[in-house]
């Protein structure tokens, strides 16, 4: 891929996300929260900061990043919300923009997000709206949050609707992905990340995609070099779409792979423990995979192929028994992607591929094939 994406020559875990006069960092390395002070403080207009973070995120990282703001001279305040997906919702960012508010900040004092997806994307968009914009720093502590929601500016809320259809853009002034703190993340949540971290090659990268089939195992049981290598290139794949498509008017719909299909099994779900986003996110890309190849685009090998590599790394690559129930149906699943935000002209948009590492943008998709598809994997 051609970037505006630099990589600094003094620190190859350095990436820009090129955005002019809003241009930020995504820094990729070890004990970065212990260190994160020293790395925001020359970024602040005023150094006071809110940190935003969840039940289970503050106490393993709140305490190192605290005294690493106080080494800085960083003033500070810290709010935790309860964990998981139905944080994202409008109760909490009321409750969550009240208490920013409560504790008198002015604009240019900056909210922290220290935690998941979750997390960065409710403060993201906190951040957006409070005092009609606030800086914030990204410090995402989920593979999947590494790779793909901390970059890029996009923050928002579920609705009953369906997944983040309330939101805004609104960049981060710095992100700092800390790869040590996934060796405490649960082994189930890891996958869920890497689902997106395989999303890359799938979308535009073969060889990027070859090296996971390799080195995907290595990645997932720890193995720090190839954990380092799989997140940088990851973020230098969305950096690089990112910056020249910043609000999703052409080429950056490329990202949603799997995401339409993804969400409306997430909606079916209840946005709960039941479907975790990357899992939904990794059945999602086999269903276009089989979409595409029922469509006569793309071959079936390489639809076998995705299938193969998520078995071996234990993604799921289909809908399991257990998570659905009598009332799910590809009607119902329909009426979810109906609602998506990705709707033009009453069509939706899919993202299809001619094979790996070639996807594309289109709405000329008979909905025929894609109940079939939908009918297919229920009855799988």
């Amino acid at each position: 891929m051609n970037a505006p994406v630099s990589l600094a020559s003094c620190e190859a875990d350095r990436l820009t996300v090129a955005l002019g006069d809003r241009a930020y960092d995504i820094v990729v390395g070890e004990d970065l929260i212990a260190d994160a002070g020293g790395r925001i403080r020359p970024l602040l207009r005023r150094p006071k900061t809110v940190v935003v973070t969840d039940e289970n995120v503050a106490p393993r990282y709140l305490a190192p990043l605290q005294a690493s703001l106080d080494a800085a001279g960083i003033e500070h305040a810290t709010i935790v919300l309860p964990p998981g997906e139905r944080t994202k919702d409008f109760a909490h960012l009321e409750s969550l923009t009240t208490r920013v508010l409560s504790l008198g900040v002015e604009r240019d004092a900056a909210l922290i997000a220290l935690g998941g997806g979750v997390i960065g994307d409710l403060t993201g968009f906190a951040a957006a709206i409070t005092l009609r914009g606030m800086p914030f720093v990204q410090i995402p502590t989920t593979l999947l949050a590494q790779v793909d929601s901390s970059v890029g500016g996009k923050t928002g809320i579920n609705t009953p609707q369906g997944k983040n259809l309330v939101g805004a853009f609104h960049q981060p002034i710095l992100v700092l992905a800390d790869t040590g703190v996934l060796d405490t993340l649960p082994a189930r949540e890891l996958l869920a990340g890497y689902a997106e971290v395989v999303k890359y090659g799938l979308l535009g990268d073969l060889d990027f995609f070859r090296w996971l089939e390799i080195n995907g195992a290595g990645m997932l049981a720890g193995e720090r070099a190839l954990r380092r290598h799989a997140i940088l290139e990851s973020c230098r794949a969305k950096a690089t779409i990112v910056a020249e498509d910043e609000k999703e008017q052409g080429r950056r719909a490329l990202l949603n792979l799997g995401h339409t299909f993804g969400h409306a099994l997430e909606a079916e779900a209840g946005y709960g423990d039941a479907l975790l986003h990357g899992e939904g996110v990794a059945i999602g890309m086999v269903m276009a995979f089989d979409l595409s190849m029922r469509m006569g685009l793309c071959p079936a090998e390489d639809a076998a192929r995705v299938r193969r590599h998520f078995a071996a790394v234990g993604l799921p690559a289909g809908i399991a028994a257990n998570l659905r129930g009598d009332g799910w149906t590809a009607d119902r699943l329909l009426d979810h992607m109906g609602k998506d935000k990705k709707i033009s002209g009453g069509r939706m948009t899919f993202i299809l591929v001619r094979g790996i590492g070639k996807a594309f943008i289109t709405r000329d998709v008979a909905l025929d094939d894609v109940r079939a598809v939908l009918d297919a994997a229920l009855a799988a």
